[in-house]
C-alpha cells in the first residue's frame, strides 16, 4: 500500500528530529542548579546521562509463540495498578485502594499508604457484580516508579487520586521507603493534574534519561488535551525532583509537558535505541500506541474518529501535518483496552525479546507488538494484525499478536525485571471484568514463563 497522502517520515529523519527536538530546549526557571554536568551521551537520537540505550537493536522476524505459561506468585490483591522493580529486584506495587506494597523473598509487605489518596474501593473476590466502576471510578493509588539510583537514594514515586466528589485532583509524590515511616516523609512534585471518574492516566516510569515521565489523561474532557496551559492529556518530563528539564520542549505553556493530544494514556517505555512508545485509550475502540516526539500533538480530541464515526478511515490524519500519526490504531471495530506496557528485552521469554509488550483490559489479554524499521523484514501475521495503512507511522510498522486471551482477565500492566523476567498484574475486582473472572484468588501478581 503506497503512502502518498502525507509527507514520508523515515525512521532516520525520525530520530533526527527527535533529537533535535529533544536538545533545543533551553534553561528555565525550572532549572535551579548550576553544578557543571558532563556532556550527554547522544544514542538514537535522544540525550542519555549513560549510553545504556542500543541503537542498532534489531526487530523480530518470527512470530511470538503463543503457548507461555503462567505462574501465580501472589493472590488476593485488591486490584494492582502498577509495579516497579529496584535495581536489587525487589518488587513495589500499588493497589487502587491506597496501598504500596513491597513484594521481596516472596513476602508482601505494606509500605505506605498517601494520606489524602481516595480509597477506590474493590468488589470481593469471585465476585459476580459487573458495576462498570467501583467507588473510585478509574482513580486511586496508580503509577508506581523506584528512584533510578535506589537503593542510594531509597525514593519511591506514586501518582495517586486525592480529594473528594467533584473536587479531586491527580499528584505525583515521592516517599522515603529507607524511612522508619515512610508515609510521613511524603514530597509532593506535582499537584492539581485534573481528575475524574475517568482517564486519570496514572502510568510513572523513570526513562533511560533518568527523568521520570507522567502519563496524565483528560478527566474526561476531550478540548484540555490541546490546552498547553493544563496537564490534562499530556505526558510530563520532569527531574526526579519534580523540576522541567532543561532538554523539555518550549511550547509555550507548562514546561513540564513533553507531549500533549492524548487522550488517556497508561502505558510506556523506551525502545533500545532510546525513543519513547506509548500505548493509550482510544474513544469507541480506537486504541493507539504512539512513538513520542518531543513537543508533537498526538491530535486529541481533534483527530481519531468519534464514537458515532463509522468510517475505518481517519483522513483527517493525513490532512493535519501538525499531528503525529500513531503506530496502531485499532480501528472502530476492534479495541484492546491497552495500558501498562513494557519493551521486553529479556532472556526468559526468548520468541518476546525485542517487542513492545502491552496489558489489555477490555480484551483481557496480552498483547505483543513488534515494531518493524521501515524497510526491514517483517514477522508472519500466524494470526495477527498487520497496522501499515497510508495514514499510519512512516518509520516503523507494527505487527500485533493476541496472547493469554481469556487467561488471566483483565490485564493492568507487565513489567521486566532486573533478571529478565516477565511480570504481569490482573484488575479483576474493578467492576469490568467478564466471564470466570473475578476468580476467587483474584487479583494476582504472576511471572510470565516458557512453556
Amino acid at each position: 500500500m503506497t503512502r502518498d497522502r502525507r509527507p514520508s517520515l523515515s525512521r532516520r529523519t525520525f530520530l533526527a528530529l527527535a533529537g533535535a527536538s529533544a536538545i533545543a530546549g533551553c534553561q528555565t526557571e525550572s532549572d535551579t542548579s548550576n553544578t557543571p554536568t558532563p556532556p550527554p551521551v547522544v544514542e538514537g537520537g535522544y540525550e542519555h546521562p549513560t549510553p545504556r540505550p542500543d541503537p542498532d537493536w534489531e526487530a523480530p522476524t518470527t512470530a511470538p509463540r503463543t503457548d507461555i505459561q503462567v505462574e501465580t506468585l501472589v493472590e488476593n490483591l485488591e486490584i494492582p495498578w502498577d509495579i516497579s522493580f529496584s535495581g536489587a529486584g525487589e518488587l513495589y506495587m500499588t493497589e487502587r485502594t491506597g496501598r504500596i506494597l513491597r513484594f521481596d523473598s516472596g513476602e508482601v509487605s505494606e509500605v505506605a499508604r498517601p494520606a489524602d489518596a481516595i480509597d477506590a474501593g474493590s468488589l470481593p473476590p469471585g465476585s459476580d457484580k459487573e458495576p462498570w466502576w467501583v467507588t473510585g471510578g478509574e482513580g486511586g493509588t496508580l503509577g508506581v516508579a523506584v528512584h533510578p539510583e535506589f537503593p542510594d537514594k531509597e525514593w519511591v514515586y506514586v501518582y495517586y487520586t486525592a480529594g473528594e466528589d467533584d473536587n479531586k485532583e491527580n499528584r505525583v509524590a515521592r516517599f522515603d521507603v529507607g524511612a522508619s515511616d515512610p508515609a510521613s516523609t511524603e514530597e509532593i512534585l506535582i499537584e492539581g493534574i485534573p481528575a475524574s471518574k475517568i482517564h486519570n492516566g496514572g502510568r510513572i516510569r523513570f526513562g533511560p534519561d533518568e527523568n521520570l515521565w507522567v502519563c496524565c489523561g483528560d478527566a474526561g474532557e476531550g478540548a484540555v488535551a490541546q490546552d498547553l496551559s493544563s496537564l490534562a492529556g499530556k505526558i510530563l518530563r520532569i527531574t526526579p525532583e519534580g523540576k522541567a528539564p532543561a532538554s523539555n520542549p518550549k511550547l509555550g505553556g507548562d514546561r513540564r509537558i513533553f507531549t500533549y493530544g492524548h487522550r488517556n494514556p497508561q502505558g510506556l517505555d523506551w525502545l533500545p535505541s532510546g525513543v519513547p512508545v506509548a500505548s493509550e485509550h482510544g474513544p469507541a475502540n480506537r486504541d493507539e500506541v504512539n512513538v513520542l516526539l518531543p513537543g508533537r500533538n498526538y491530535g486529541w480530541n481533534e483527530v481519531r474518529g468519534v464514537a458515532d464515526d463509522p468510517s475505518d478511515a481517519f483522513d483527517t490524519y493525513p490532512e493535519r501535518s501538525d499531528v503525529m500519526p500513531p503506530v496502531v490504531n485499532t480501528g472502530p471495530h476492534a479495541g484492546w483496552a491497552p495500558t501498562g506496557a513494557t519493551f521486553y528485552t529479556g532472556d526468559s521469554l526468548p520468541s518476546l525479546r525485542n517487542r513492545f509488550v502491552v496489558g489489555g483490559l477490555v480484551s483481557q489479554s496480552l498483547w505483543s507488538v513488534t515494531l518493524t524499521p521501515s524497510g526491514e523484514e517483517l514477522p508472519p501475521l500466524n494470526g495477527g494484525t498487520r497496522y501499515d495503512s497510508d495514514w499510519t507511522h512512516d518509520a516503523y510498522t507494527a505487527t500485533a499478536h493476541r496472547l493469554l486471551e481469556d487467561e488471566l482477565g483483565r490485564i493492568r500492566h507487565v513489567a521486566q525485571s532486573p533478571t529478565g523476567d516477565l511480570y504481569a498484574i490482573t484488575s479483576n475486582r474493578d467492576g469490568r471484568a467478564s466471564g470466570q473472572f473475578p476468580r476467587q484468588k483474584d487479583d494476582v501478581l504472576v511471572r510470565l514463563t516458557p512453556p
